[in-house]
């Protein structure tokens, strides 16, 4: 597979951009797509069999099990990091290796059903939080300690819209590829 297939597959919805600058608009869609995510990806994984969850997305890609495990773990991880900013000043974030993450038993093995009722738990959670924050609270921020790059939560928004959005794409392009 030559490496511009491959990266389509990659980044279906192309990589995250921030805009500038970012505007209440923006802020209304990315926060309506994270309300509707978890119900999209249950109605996108829900009817798939086990042997299609085994299914990687792309050539040494995560299977759609594996997919959906990690936006939950992700997403779990924002919830938290817009927790540290709104109560810290400029708190530097504890990263975690989600390709290891992927490669553990629950990642690999569990049913989607317990990552799909955590997503929406997590996600009922944080829409509720960002439809009531201020938008000086949405200028606070966080370091990342691998590169010192500071995020602004209204980033991290389009960052966590961006990325259920890139996820949910790898597994209906796959869905779309095969015929399912």
């Amino acid at each position: 597979m030559d490496e511009t297939t491959l990266d389509q597959l990659r980044y279906p919805i192309g990589k995250y951009k921030i805009p500038k600058p970012i505007t209440e608009a923006h802020l209304t869609s990315w926060i309506s797509i994270l309300e509707d995510l978890p119900q999209r990806l249950a109605n996108l994984v829900k009817p798939l069999s086990e042997e299609q969850l085994e299914t990687p997305y792309r050539p040494e890609g995560w299977t759609v099990r594996q997919v959906v495990h990690h936006i939950s773990d992700s997403h779990h991880h924002s919830y938290i990091r817009f927790k540290w900013a709104l109560t810290e000043d400029n708190p530097t974030i504890k990263p975690y290796l989600e390709k290891e993450w992927s490669k553990l038993f629950d990642a690999k093995t569990a049913p989607i059903d317990i990552s799909l009722s955590h997503l929406s738990a997590v996600h009922a959670k944080l829409v509720y939080l960002l439809k009531g924050l201020s938008s000086e609270d949405l200028k606070r921020t966080f370091a990342h300690p691998e590169d010192n790059q500071t995020t602004t939560l209204e980033e991290n928004v389009g960052r966590y819209a961006w990325h259920g959005s890139h996820h949910f794409a790898h597994i209906e392009n796959l869905i779309k590829r095969e015929g399912w």
